[in-house]
């Protein structure tokens, strides 16, 4: 029974900035010695630490001593694994980072180099903050790609060539000696942007990750939709156009192929007969270029339209725009909405906002970061017991 209820406190103390006492004994349901007692031993193990108070409460009299968990006490590892980049966080028990570092790599093609990359960036971080191995409660991975449950095999057939067959959680965890949690890039984003950014205390929304890939991460009901085989929320590969393009997924006319900014590049460079790489269509965009603009609205249309069936389908209360796509800003989410309301059910839509992700190229890395985090009072409740 004391496993238990020092898991309650944990928790309690996890999901709050501080809490009293008197306030844990209401959260908790323990009694009011139990708690004092649990609280001596977390203060103790130096898990958790004790404000002092205010010069207004003791002039009053009224007892202001606070318990919040100690940031220091623990830490987390994120590693974001993009089609061209590797990303490593080391974050604290708040989800704030404390190193941080990406580098730009080919990825597709070379699994067993770009996981050699993150494991020296994972061992360096370590090395550089003077963070012992052992008070690093796991590390979380997401990748850009489908990742089926529960084997962390990944669906790369045609979007990751070279990882064909590889868990890239097990081998992280075989090269790192850490405790592994892999997921999808959308799924990890929509977890960053719910627990520390735009999303913050919304249950039912919908984040959209606009990259070389189209995905969606889910929340509905506070829960994360993960499907059957862990493959929700994969809306690049609903089909938009009829005898579109043949996507990379082997269908045609998915949403990928009309609206990725590859895509958008693509439909540029044939208008205009020269080449329009990726990179360049942002500052097209920003600068006000027409044909660039218009070519972002129409993908735009199209992203709305595919948005405006989960919206009829989930009414989530938010849709939150991530990837390489939301700088563009307004010139993105404002055709996204208007179309969202054009094509979902009325009340759906009247009742559903757009808006550009908080945390922008970082959001993956800390969803990735948030994964071992969620778990972490059971983590340090069964070290304490041992």
């Amino acid at each position: 029974m004391r496993e238990v209820g020092r898991l309650r406190v944990l928790q309690a103390l996890f999901d709050t900035d501080s809490t009293s006492r008197s306030e844990l004994v209401q959260i908790t349901g323990l009694s009011r010695a139990t708690v004092s007692s649990l609280a001596a031993d977390l203060l103790a193990a130096g898990l958790v630490e004790e404000s002092e108070p205010d010069a207004q409460a003791r002039s009053t009299g009224r007892p202001a001593q606070a318990l919040s968990m100690r940031a220091s006490a623990a830490y987390a590892v994120g590693t974001d694994i993009g089609h061209q980049h590797v990303r490593v966080a080391l974050c604290d028990l708040s989800g704030m980072p404390i190193w941080n570092d990406v580098v730009a790599t080919e990825v597709d093609r070379a699994p067993r180099e770009t996981l050699d990359l993150a494991a020296g960036l994972i061992r360096r971080a370590l090395r550089e903050r003077n963070v012992d191995a052992r008070r690093v409660l796991g590390l979380g991975v997401d990748i850009a790609a489908p990742v089926r449950d529960p084997d962390g095999v990944l669906e790369a057939h045609g979007i990751m060539p070279g990882w064909v067959g590889v868990q890239p959680g097990a081998e992280l965890e075989r090269r790192t000696g850490l405790t592994t949690r892999l997921a999808n890039d959308a799924n990890a984003g929509a977890l960053a942007e719910r627990r520390y950014g735009a999303g913050r205390n919304v249950d039912d929304m919908i984040y959209v990750r606009l990259s070389a890939g189209i995905g969606a991460g889910i929340i509905s009901g506070g829960r994360h939709l993960h499907g059957s085989g862990g493959l929700a929320g994969e809306i690049g590969h609903i089909r938009s156009v009829p005898d579109g393009r043949v996507c990379r997924c082997g269908n045609r006319g998915c949403l990928e192929t009309v609206a990725s900014p590859i895509a958008i590049a693509r439909l540029l460079e044939t208008s205009w007969g020269h080449p329009v790489a990726v990179s360049d269509l942002l500052p097209l965009i920003k600068s006000g270029d027409r044909g660039a603009v218009r070519a972002l609205e129409e993908a735009a249309e199209e992203i709305g339209r595919v948005l405006a069936n989960l919206v009829t389908l989930l009414n989530p209360e938010l849709i939150v725009v991530g990837g390489d796509l939301a700088s563009a800003g307004e010139r993105l989410f404002e055709p996204i909405a208007r179309t969202v309301r054009r094509y979902a059910l009325a009340p759906t839509a009247e009742s559903v906002r757009v808006t550009g992700g908080h945390l922008g190229d970082h959001a993956e890395v800390l969803g990735a970061v948030g994964m071992v985090l969620a778990d972490a009072p059971r983590i340090l409740a069964a070290d304490l017991a041992r």
